[in-house]
């Protein structure tokens, strides 16, 4: 046995004859996390994402996660494409210590198959662990290989039952409006559709410009090569498109009220309403002009401009945005929002080229338990907040930064899940302060239509004949809606829409549709739902 399990061992049961009877076995559990440090040690840990630039070591939260467990970070995220770094880590076995990728990404699986990283069950197992204390039972079961394995963790999951018992579980989709010219023109009802197309002209009629810069009628996420979100998927939320019917998969491209509302957004683009920057700017071009106030209303993720909205808020409380009821079906349905399904966003894995497996798998553990999510979420108690009556209240100075200028609370706390890849959103949900302006309204917003469709959340692995078929399909969407949306007529809008048709059963549709099928009624009996 190695001397560092030795010391770790003989700290634990000291620590145990000093409790007593005392503390409840959670508490025990907790303080053995916290008192685990070792000897120095860095974890190299890739995160498969080109726009994280987080560091480690300078703040308060990695400082005391390093003095606590003794183990320090080298982050490597790709520079450019994702795929293409993840694939020649992948083609050279080349993997680092750690890795963090979205759970839909195919090389998920690939690493898993071809034996590139760890069970984290058998490392639990060898080392005597308390990783399973602290998993999610749920989602452990959900991530169950064939074998009887898990490979991987996700952050940022809910359960159904999470849903089901909690009222306060936003959802991250919003329709924002920028308030002073939203008030400005009369607080419009904008869920129908010649209330949206009205809202967006007088808009531009009442404030062509901001700061200089025309007005951006209407914004939102980047078209890449499975569509836009915002115009696609998003909207299709908003206007409560199922995503079943009568037990089969949904196609939502091709529900009528769906088109109906992209013929809005068509004659808007043909009377010069969208502009040409929506079909090529990325998500650092769309942050800088949300920054800038320059949008008038955005169909988007709250979450994705909190900072935006923070620099707007400290500027001007009356430039900032506001969600306010958006587009609707006929019927006027609520829209249907979804949280993050128990596969969560990322999941996390220990690569067989692991230095230190052991250490790698005890530094999961900590992060996952409570004492590490309290750490990530909050920081230090008597430090950044202070517990009062269960609830943490940030202290002054703390919250002032945080709502003023993120990159340099970044830089001097780490908290607030500035390392998010193993997050416990409803562990964290005990303890965490109230949102508060301007983003409690945005999330606050939500919950009366949050619910849980993680059940439809199918994967096609590319490498596979279904796979690749679905891949074209999603990039023939991408290109017929930019084609639809820019289409001079609806008479030209309805012929592409045909001609897309016809292109997807060339491509293989019915199959992957009953692959689409065949993946939800496992996902749903997984999930235990009807």
């Amino acid at each position: 046995m190695k001397i560092r399990r030795i010391r770790y061992i003989a700290a634990t049961l000291l620590l145990s004859l000093l409790l007593g009877a005392c503390g409840s076995t959670e508490e025990k559990k907790d303080k053995e996390v916290k008192n685990e440090a070792e000897d120095p040690i860095t974890l190299d840990w890739y995160v498969n994402y080109s726009w994280f630039v987080t560091r480690w070591g300078g703040n308060l939260v990695s400082d005391t996660i390093t003095d606590e467990t003794g183990v320090s970070v080298n982050f490597i995220a790709p520079v450019g494409s994702e795929d293409e770094k993840l694939n020649a880590l992948i083609a050279s076995d080349s993997l680092p210590d750690i890795i963090t990728l979205g759970w839909w990404e195919p090389q998920v699986e690939e690493m898993i198959n071809k034996g590139m990283v760890y069970s984290l069950n058998d490392l639990a197992e060898e080392y005597s662990t308390n990783f399973f204390d602290y998993a999610n039972e749920d989602v452990v079961r959900w991530y169950k290989q064939e074998d009887g394995d898990i490979y991987c963790y996700p952050n940022s999951f809910y359960t159904p039952a999470d849903v089901e018992s909690h009222d306060n579980i936003a959802a991250n989709l919003t329709f924002l409006v920028r308030k002073d010219i939203y008030e400005a023109i009369g607080k419009p009802d904008m869920t129908t559709k010649e209330g949206f197309y009205n809202a967006i002209k007088d808009a531009v009629e009442k404030c062509p410009e901001v700061n200089g810069e025309p007005l951006i009628p209407i914004g939102g996420t980047p078209f890449d090569d499975s569509g836009c979100a915002s115009f696609d998927q998003y909207l299709q939320n908003f206007l409560s498109i199922p995503h079943e019917k009568n037990g089969e998969f949904y196609d939502r491209n091709t529900d009528p009220e769906y088109l109906d509302w992209l013929k809005v957004i068509r004659k808007l683009n043909e009377e010069g309403y969208v502009t040409a920057d929506t079909f090529v700017d990325q998500r650092t071009q769309i942050s800088e002009k949300i920054a800038e106030g320059r949008y008038f209303c955005l169909i988007y993720q709250r979450t994705d401009l909190a900072d935006q909205q923070k620099l707007l808020y400290a500027k001007d409380p009356d430039s900032i945005y506001m969600a306010v009821d958006g587009p609707r079906n006929e019927a006027g349905d609520p829209p249907i929002l979804s949280t993050a399904g128990i596969a969560g966003w990322t999941v996390t894995m220990i690569s067989k080229n692991c230095k230190d497996p052991e250490r790698a798998i005890r530094f999961m553990e900590y992060l996952m338990s409570e004492h590490g999510q309290k750490l990530v979420s909050l920081g230090v108690e008597g430090v950044t907040y202070d517990m009062v009556e269960g609830k943490a209240v940030l202290k002054d100075e703390v919250r002032e930064l945080l709502n003023s200028d993120r990159q340099a609370y970044d830089a001097k706390y780490g908290a607030d899940d500035t390392y998010w890849m193993l997050q416990d959103n409803v562990m964290q949900l005990q303890w965490m302060p109230d949102l508060e302006e301007p983003l409690k309204q945005l999330a606050e917003w939500t919950y009366p239509y949050t619910e849980y469709l993680g059940q439809y959340e199918v994967m096609m692995v590319e490498t596979s004949d279904m796979g690749e078929a679905y891949a074209k399909m999603k990039k023939l969407w991408s290109d017929t809606l930019r084609q639809l949306i820019l289409a001079p007529s609806d008479e030209d809008f309805d012929r592409i829409v045909e001609e897309y048709l016809v292109k997807r059963e060339e491509m293989g549709y019915e199959a992957v549709h009953e692959e689409e099928n065949r993946q939800m009624i496992i996902n749903k009996e997984k999930l235990g739902l009807k």
